[in-house]
């Protein structure tokens, strides 16, 4: 970092008479600084009424900078530090004239910015971890696991796994006020390939997660017409099996062969899945979701191209309305015919499903992916924040909201399946065999077609599905951002709104793949095997970095400088031993229980797999990638660099240098 060319220390050699003429100039002050509104007392300075450094003594001041003596200057002779180039507080007075001065050193770069009111924060990290997958596969994987008894491993996960590494992204992105690239320096040098690897994963993303919002949008605008177009079989997509089943019509029998009108809609309309014969022949581009898509992203761009100033204020929106919108449909979904064998279904206890591995793994993996550490986001959106803001009280908050909306979510779901059941004359579980978007697209859609005021419902249902997916794209695609300005500042700082603009371009070329008629199956690989395994193993290595390199004690000193406490022992206990265990839990059982790829009838060929796992890799190669270069680059001999390679740059220089002084 560069900083302007100031006087960092200066020495007052002053007599009796000399001290009291100058009394008047300082403050009776203890030695601290005031930062963000809050007192921070340096490493090694003085505490009230405590004594001073003694010169030479080399006592480390402020993650790491020294505490240094001026030598050969006494007398008047030194000079005083010229206007606006440092502040210094004199410490407590000790007998004999010494005295202490923290001078503090100003940088020459610009302010990093920050969020313009907490809520902004919390807002946005909320709507990053509430999300699609909370809508359908909370609820999807509760059922599907003993419902209300899944509750317990899900809750044992989230406490021991979760939210230790919730808090600790938060604690690291709000201490080091760097995104996931390079503030690798200042925790282990040879780790920087994560923060590369992250990018990669979170581009991968946005190449799929993003369509799932332009199907929504679809919808949305064929909410508008007079008659919802999923609820007739009369249209130019329909087929003979097609079976329309309201709530009005009787004497309908339903077979194994009946399709409904809003499954038809759903796949030979929206994604004209039906033209396309697998992933070997995807076929050519919807230029329908193409629009839609192309609409998302330009709101994209707008929401986050200033930073946390604009997107922390879209949030407002965004995050605030889908909990108005579940309120609403829960509301309804509970007034209607049979909702209460749905909300029996969904939460009926199945004490034995404990005993099975799977449910285990699934709850691990439920809780891991919606609180959704190590995508860079947390890191980004915490650099943010004021240095004293209290990120444990943030990340138990923020969680707790999360975990809580999964469970609500559940309850609006399954209201509406329990409807459908009794509607049919069929099983719960017959109604709510299909996971993932299916759920929402064509169950919870077809749904809300045969309820009164259907077109307001469905307006408001797929506004609701865009938020929630804006929020977590708003997210990670900020993750990138901080991650690149913070690395490249000098090429990228002056220029933020040509680097989202390209950013955004690349995120859409490389979504048309998922806009073609397979686009479906390119979704369902992407979501399988290019996200999860890559960012689950990147997020070990996290763990194990910070606690076994960095060091859990220093890691711990530095989050009593920000906050005044140190983490307990149960905090402790967890990054340094459950969290990886818990981690390696997910992965070994991914790797053991590879998942049964299949989207509606088309089950993903043996070649599919291994196209999968090299996507997966292609991220995570980056981390042995950058270590042997690092190791190639420094200089010195192996055991020198294997040193430098794992000891932290200091980072005092984000948040001001403080430099002690003393004088006679």
């Amino acid at each position: 970092m560069e900083t302007t060319d100031m006087m960092l220390t200066s020495m007052l050699a002053m007599d009796k008479g000399e001290n009291e003429g100058e009394a008047g100039r300082w403050e009776e002050e203890e030695g601290t600084q005031q930062e963000n509104g809050r007192p921070m007392l340096a490493d090694g300075v003085a505490e009230r009424g405590s004594k001073s450094p003694t010169p030479g003594s080399g006592q480390q001041v402020s993650n790491g900078f020294s505490a240094s003596t001026p030598q050969g200057q006494g007398g008047a002779g030194g000079a005083a530090p010229e206007p606006g180039a440092g502040a210094a507080v004199p410490s407590a007075r000790p007998p004999g004239g010494l005295r202490t001065l923290v001078v503090q050193q100003i940088s020459s770069e610009r302010p990093r910015e920050t969020w313009s009111k907490k809520m902004d924060f919390l807002l946005s990290v909320i709507g990053y971890a509430v999300d699609l997958g909370n809508v359908w596969r909370f609820p999807y994987i509760c059922y599907q696991n003993g419902g209300g008894a899944f509750l317990l491993p899900y809750l044992l996960m989230a406490v021991f796994g979760g939210v230790p590494l919730f808090y600790m992204e938060l604690a690291l992105g709000q201490f080091h006020r760097s995104g996931c690239i390079s503030i690798w320096k200042h925790i282990c040098p040879i780790f920087k390939g994560i923060g590369f690897a992250i990018c990669i994963i979170a581009l991968y993303i946005a190449f799929y997660y993003n369509t799932i919002m332009a199907w929504a949008l679809y919808y949305l605008l064929s909410s508008f017409r007079p008659t919802l177009p999923w609820t007739t079989c009369t249209n130019s997509w329909n087929t003979v099996n097609c079976n329309r089943y309201m709530s009005t019509d009787h004497n309908v029998s339903w077979s194994n062969s009946s399709t409904s009108p809003a499954e038809e809609f759903y796949t030979r309309q929206v994604l004209q899945v039906h033209l396309s014969p697998g992933l070997h022949q995807l076929g050519s581009v919807s230029w329908q979701l193409a629009l839609c898509l192309l609409f998302i992203f330009i709101i994209v761009y707008f929401s986050i191209w200033k930073g946390v100033k604009t997107s922390g204020k879209v949030v407002w929106v965004t995050a605030t309305f889908p909990y108005l919108v579940l309120l609403v449909l829960l509301v309804r979904g509970a007034t209607l015919p049979g909702a209460w064998r749905g909300v029996v279904f969904y939460l009926k206890p199945d004490w034995q499903k404990l005993l099975s591995t799977t449910v285990w793994i699934d709850a691990a993996a439920q809780i891991f992916f919606s609180l959704g550490p190590g995508f860079g986001v947390l890191l980004a959106f915490a650099s943010y924040n004021p240095f004293h803001n209290n990120c444990y009280k943030d990340a138990l908050i923020t969680s707790s909201v999360n975990c809580l909306t999964s469970f609500l979510s559940g309850f609006v779901i399954f209201t509406v399946l329990g409807y459908m059941a009794e509607m049919r004359q069929q099983d719960v579980d017959t109604v709510a065999k299909d996971a993932g978007p299916s759920l929402l697209f064509i169950i919870y859609a077809e749904a809300i077609a045969n309820m009164p005021a259907a077109t307001f419902f469905s307006i408001i249902f797929f506004l609701m599905i865009i938020m929630l997916g804006l929020d977590s794209t708003f997210a990670g695609l900020e993750g990138v951002i901080t991650a690149m300005l913070d690395e490249f500042p000098h090429v990228l700082a002056k220029r933020r709104e040509w680097f989202v603009l390209g950013l955004v371009c690349v995120c859409f070329l490389g979504a048309l793949s998922t806009l073609t008629y397979g686009g479906a199956f390119v979704v369902k690989l992407f979501e399988e095997y290019a996200t999860g395994p890559a960012v689950i193993t990147v997020v070990l290595l996290e763990v194990i970095a910070v606690s076994w390199f960095y060091g859990t004690n220093r890691f711990c000193n530095d989050i009593h400088l920000m906050l005044g406490f140190y983490p307990g022992f149960f905090w402790r206990i967890c990054w340094v031993a459950i969290c990886p265990c818990f981690l390696l839990f997910i992965i070994i059982s991914f790797l053991a229980f590879p998942p049964e790829v299949r989207l509606f009838d088309y089950h993903f060929p043996p070649w599919t797999t291994v196209l999968g796992y090299c996507i997966g890799v292609s991220s995570f190669i980056c981390v042995p990638v950058y270590m042997v270069y690092y190791l190639l680059c420094a200089k010195g001999t192996f055991k020198q660099r294997l040193l430098k390679s794992i000891t932290p740059e200091p980072s005092g220089n984000q948040h001001g240098h403080l430099i002690v002084t003393n004088a006679v």
